[in-house]
């Protein structure tokens, strides 16, 4: 990578992050173009800590090259560090402190005077909606309050590139809401965002394009359209009048559709997955011709729909296995990333 592209704020080619004999980043290529949310995705333990620390400058790469805004993360550190910010897993604000008190605090190591850096405090604070809890230690802050706060931090001096690392997890759907609301708000002023994250509905609320990452590898890469017709045109969902016909009904859908149906826990309901050379038009084409045929075998359907694959279908289908059961099987031990930190 000898120079710099233009509109990218990270590039990577062949990073690589190895702790003895485990591989923790093997090969990473990442382009991420400047002024949108470029999603990571993956499961504990595929990497996407270790790529954001190596990028931050706080992990040195063994391999590979990494440029933000053209800066080489290692040659040129000090550059990089004056232009990102990051927001980690955990809360890196003082507990026993208000939450005046870590701002003022934060503003002032960053070279503030002591009323600018009031100034900024009060400001972030009432636009993250903690005015009300200023005055309260961190240590009393709910989850979603100790998130907003972290991210308050991480932009008292507006950076150009913010990495946010599984911002909401652990969060209830409510505080969820009021993080992503605060991403779009930080990117519409023009910085640049890194989400890394093992939500899907998260990624597709807010990442203009996402990478997957699996066993410290990129095993696709695109935006959300292309990465779900990557892995089918999408799938016919049905509701029947009479259970006893769903046997038939799978029948008819694999003999037309050429699919694999899936029976829901519904007794009058069942799946059909598109395969992935059929076109949005085609997809409609082929729901039609199975409706027909279902007619003809006298089979009564109330419910109809035709959808395209969701982010859920896509990890499995890439990876082999979901988020939902990977966040299981991991959370009462530590990522290879926390490990690896």
């Amino acid at each position: 990578m000898s120079q710099h592209t233009a509109g990218l704020a990270i590039e990577t080619v062949g990073l690589v992050k190895t702790f003895g004999e485990t591989r923790a980043v093997d090969g990473v290529d990442l382009a991420v173009p400047t002024g949108t949310v470029y999603g990571v995705l993956g499961p504990n333990g595929a990497g996407k800590t270790t790529t954001v620390k190596m990028l931050a400058t706080l992990l040195r790469p063994d391999g590979g090259e990494a440029r933000v805004f053209g800066h080489d993360v290692v040659r040129e550190a000090d550059d990089v560090r004056g232009r990102v910010s990051l927001t980690g897993q955990y809360a890196s604000v003082d507990e026993d402190l208000t939450g005046t008190e870590n701002l003022v605090l934060l503003g002032r190591l960053l070279g503030h005077d002591k009323k600018a850096a009031r100034e900024r405090a009060a400001q972030l604070l009432e636009a993250f909606g903690l005015t009300e809890a200023a005055g309260r230690q961190i240590k009393n802050y709910s989850g979603g309050m100790r998130r907003r706060i972290d991210i308050a931090a991480s932009i008292l001096n507006t950076p150009d590139l913010l990495f946010l690392d599984e911002p909401t997890t652990g969060l209830d759907p409510r505080s969820r809401n009021q993080v992503w609301d605060i991403v779009r708000a930080v990117v519409a002023q023009g910085t640049t965002v890194l989400l890394t994250t093992q939500y899907l509905d998260e990624a597709d609320q807010l990442a203009s394009r996402i990478a997957v990452i699996d066993r410290g590898k990129v095993i696709a890469e695109g935006t959300k359209g292309e990465l779900k017709a990557s892995v089918g045109a999408g799938s016919v969902h049905l509701r029947l009048r009479d259970a006893e016909q769903r046997p038939e009904a799978a029948e008819v859908l694999r003999r037309t559709l050429g699919a694999r149906v899936q029976l829901e826990p519904d007794p009058v309901a069942l799946t059909a997955r598109l395969g992935t050379a059929a076109s949005d038009d085609t997809a409609a084409g082929q729901a039609a011709r199975a409706l027909g045929e279902l007619a003809r075998s006298g089979i009564t359907v109330d419910n109809f729909s035709l959808g395209q694959p969701s982010l859920d279908e896509v990890f499995l289908a890439l990876t082999g296995h979901d988020t939902q059961a990977s966040r299981a099987a991991t959370a009462t031990t530590a990522s290879k990333d926390e490990v690896a930190a």
